[in-house]
This record gives structure tokens, C-alpha cells and sequence, in this order.
């Protein structure tokens, strides 16, 4: 199972969310894939995706689920990756999510829903409370940055995440333009074959 964590203001219709599904379903594999729209308070972000890991752990004890998470998304995946020893996907992660949303308390709108949200100021506190300071596995974690990403510096996350499996592309944005071309190497990091 692929559990696919949005980013800040994103959704499950965000452009590399629905790439990655179409491909897992073109393999055969369209129930390996869980992406659900996050709320706002990233305690009940957090929540929500541990009930999925849950989920699948007690459904198939034998194929651990792995994360995709894209910019706050990646901030999350990490933390649930530390704390339930799972593999995890970083496209273009939040390292310093609770200095970097400190700017965005107050009255947001979804790019892809239109749907307005109150990002509050105690949500800033949670993002510190669940903050990963040392990657202790390194070997679970495959971080995807581009260089030309005009929201976060790159740099950041390949200091972060020494000792992981690294693609650092030069140029590219924030939306990592060339995720097409790693769907499938995607699938394959989380153990999944075409049916």
C-alpha cells in the first residue's frame, strides 16, 4: 500500500498525487493506493494517516505500507516513518515546516478544492512537537528535491537526509516537474509488483 500525504493547501487532486495513482492502477494494483484530503491541524493530519497505517498492518501483516509525502506532506511521512519504521518517499519535503508555515497563520484557500481553511497559530506548536531532529534510518527514506524549487531550499533536505537514497535534480520548481519519470522506480521502492 501507498499512502500518499498532500502538501500544505494541496489535495488528492494534486497533479503528482493523481500521476502516481493512474500509474499504480495501470499496474493492476489501483487498491494499493490511499491518498485522503488532510485537515488543516496537522495533530488530525497525523491521526488520519496512522489509522490508515493501522489499517494495513492488520490487514497484511507481511507488506509494510509505504509513504509518499510532497512538502508538508514529506514533513509528515517523516515522522510517521521514524515512528512506525516505515519506507517513505520525499518529493520536495518541508524540513523547517514549523519556521516556514509561521508565515501562513490565518485564512488559507486549497489550490485544488477552492475550500477555505483557518491555518491557526497552535498548529505551529504541533509541527515542533513531531519534528524528526536525527533520521536514525536512513535506509528508509529516498528523498526527491529539484535545485529550482522556488518555495524551499533543496539544501536543506539533502543535509537532512544524509545517508538516504538521494535524487537531486538540477532546476525544476517546487512541483518537482520530472516526477513522470519515476512513478514506476515509486512502486518498486514499496515493494509492489504488476499483477
Amino acid at each position: 500500500m501507498i499512502i500518499y500525504l498532500h502538501g500544505f493547501r494541496s489535495a488528492p487532486a494534486s497533479i503528482k498525487a493523481q500521476a502516481l495513482q493512474r500509474r499504480v492502477a495501470e499496474k493492476g494494483l489501483a487498491d494499493e493506493f490511499w491518498c485522503e484530503q488532510l485537515p488543516p491541524e496537522p495533530g488530525a493530519a497525523i491521526a488520519l494517516a496512522e489509522r490508515r497505517i493501522a489499517r494495513c498492518r492488520a490487514e497484511r501483516p507481511a507488506l509494510a505500507p509505504m509513504l509518499v509525502g510532497s512538502s508538508l506532506g514529506g514533513y509528515y511521512a517523516t515522522h510517521l516513518a521514524e515512528k512506525h519504521d516505515l519506507r517513505a518517499v520525499l518529493v520536495n519535503p518541508a524540513v523547517v515546516a514549523p519556521l516556514s508555515l509561521e508565515a501562513y497563520i490565518g485564512p488559507q484557500t486549497s489550490i485544488y478544492t477552492g475550500e477555505t481553511f483557518d491555518f491557526k497559530a497552535e498548529y505551529i506548536a504541533q509541527l515542533r512537537a513531531m519534528d524528526v531532529a536525527t533520521i536514525t534510518r536512513p535506509h528508509n527514506f529516498w528523498l526527491m528535491v529539484e535545485t529550482g524549487d522556488e518555495v524551499l531550499d533543496y539544501r536543506d533536505a539533502v543535509a537532512k537526509y544524509a545517508g538516504a537514497r538521494q535524487t537531486v535534480l538540477e532546476g525544476g520548481d517546487h512541483g518537482f516537474s520530472r516526477w513522470s519519470d519515476y512513478l514506476d522506480d515509486v512502486i518498486a521502492f514499496a515493494g509492489l509488483a504488476a499483477r
